[in-house]
Formats: C-alpha cells, sequence, structure tokens
C-alpha cells in the first residue's frame, strides 16, 4: 500500500515537473534560434506574426468543377500549411520563386489572405468579421501532380501543397485602410497573358463563414491566416515565367519562377 502510494505520489510529482518545462520553455535558453514567420504590415514598421496558415479548397464553383468536384454539394474543407511557408512579396518589386523539387507540373492559385488578430471557437458568422485584422494577396502555390498522386492512393497530400515558400504573400494591409473584400476582381497573369479572372463574390463560402467554420474544428488565435479560395484555370509554371496577382484594392503581387 505504500509502494502504490509512493508510486502516485512520483506520477503526480512528474506530470507537475512537465507542466512547468512547458510553462518555462519559453524563457529557457536554447542551442539555437528559429525565427518566427512574419508579413510585414503595410504602411507600418510593424510585422505580423504568422501562427498557422489554413487554406479552404474547392472555394469557387468553376475552380471546384475543374477539379472534379460538384460544388452543390461540397461542404467545406481545409487544409493547412506550416507557418514558414510563407515568403514575402514586397509591393512595387518581382520577387524570384525557386521552382520546388519533386515536381514536374507546378501550379499557381491566386487567392486572397485574411489575417486574424483576434481568435474564438465557435464565431457566429456575423461576428466573424471582427476577427479580422486586414487582407493581402497570395499564391497558393501546388505541386499538382504529386497532389494528385496522393490523392490517387488516398493518402495525405501534403507533399503536395505543404512546402517551402509554397505561399507568396503580399503585405497585410489593415481593415481600417482597406475595409473588407466581400465583391472585386480578382486576376492572375502569367507572361503577360489572363490565366485566372473571376469576382471574389463568386466564392462558394465567404471569408465570413470560412472562420466560423473553422472556429468549430479549431480554437483560432491572433496570428492565424487563412488563403480563402482560388478561381478557376489553375495552371502549371515553369522557370522564367512571371505572375502578376491583383485584387481589386491591393497592390500587385508580382513573382518570377526561377530554377530551384
Amino acid at each position: 500500500m505504500q509502494r502504490r502510494h509512493a508510486l502516485g505520489a512520483a506520477v503526480t510529482g512528474l506530470a507537475t515537473a512537465g507542466c512547468a518545462c512547458t510553462t518555462t520553455a519559453a524563457s529557457a535558453a536554447s542551442p539555437f534560434t528559429v525565427a518566427p514567420p512574419s508579413v510585414p504590415i503595410a504602411g507600418s514598421a510593424e510585422v505580423f506574426p504568422v501562427r498557422r496558415i489554413y487554406c479552404i479548397g474547392r472555394n469557387y464553383a468553376a475552380h471546384a468543377r475543374e477539379m472534379g468536384s460538384d460544388p452543390t454539394r461540397e461542404p467545406p474543407f481545409f487544409f493547412q500549411k506550416p507557418s514558414d511557408a510563407v515568403q514575402f512579396v514586397a509591393i512595387g518589386k518581382t520577387t524570384d520563386h525557386p521552382y520546388p523539387p519533386l515536381t514536374k507540373n507546378y501550379h499557381y492559385e491566386l487567392e486572397l489572405v485574411a489575417a486574424l488578430h483576434k481568435g474564438g471557437r465557435n464565431v457566429p458568422v456575423e461576428k466573424a468579421l471582427d476577427l479580422v485584422y486586414g487582407y493581402a494577396v497570395g499564391l497558393d502555390m501546388t505541386r499538382r501532380d504529386l497532389q494528385r498522386g496522393m490523392g490517387d492512393q488516398k493518402k495525405p497530400w501534403e507533399i503536395g501543397k505543404s512546402f517551402d515558400r509554397s505561399a507568396p504573400i503580399g503585405p497585410i494591409h489593415r481593415v481600417a485602410q482597406v475595409g473588407h473584400f466581400t465583391a472585386g476582381a480578382i486576376t492572375l497573369k502569367v507572361n503577360g497573358q489572363v490565366k485566372q479572372d473571376a469576382n471574389l463574390n463568386q466564392m462558394i463560402w465567404s471569408v465570413a463563414e470560412q472562420i466560423a467554420q473553422l472556429s468549430q474544428a479549431f480554437e483560432l488565435m491572433p496570428g492565424d491566416i487563412i488563403f480563402s479560395g482560388t478561381p478557376e484555370n489553375v495552371g502549371p509554371v515553369v522557370a522564367g515565367d512571371l505572375m502578376e496577382g491583383s485584387i481589386a484594392g491591393l497592390p500587385l503581387l508580382s513573382v518570377k519562377v526561377v530554377a530551384g
């Protein structure tokens, strides 16, 4: 009986010690330094720290159809990219984007990005936009052959979506400056030729609805960003191609694919 009591006390002590270690880890010494991912805030010396990157799949009806889905029946679904997948693209500059390894079918997907400065669980749709700090133009770059290969095998397709620099993004523009985006042109050109051309009001699930849906599955937090879906006519790029993404009310995003 004494041994059992002693064992219980030891387990309790270890659990307590474990909690203490977790609590103090942030201030403890580390053998190396990891820079936290962030995106500059337009018109400010501040940066927006990126906690998580959520992405919604097939959120424009025509794109859902070109990917083999029926947009009238599918509920929204989400996936994530690592926070350090962000690649910042400055206003007025063209940023080199290395062609990634393992793929022979590398696709662009232009998207409106919402950045959150508040969090919550089970957020009602009518309150969801209160969480949004600002917006940016982003690209959800995709190794399409790897994504489809994993899908065919009924395996997770992170390798097709969640790789280095797979989320080029412009600066965050505060809601106080640009308002909320419920409509407006979203256009991508490759080498000057229009490839994607749609309107934000063609989203199946609005940004507010996406936030509400996500908050049912996750506790949203400040620093989360949401890639809100891409229009139809996604397609491949190769080294040397220039991608120019524009959303009405936000600056141009200019990215050149270079050899990896």
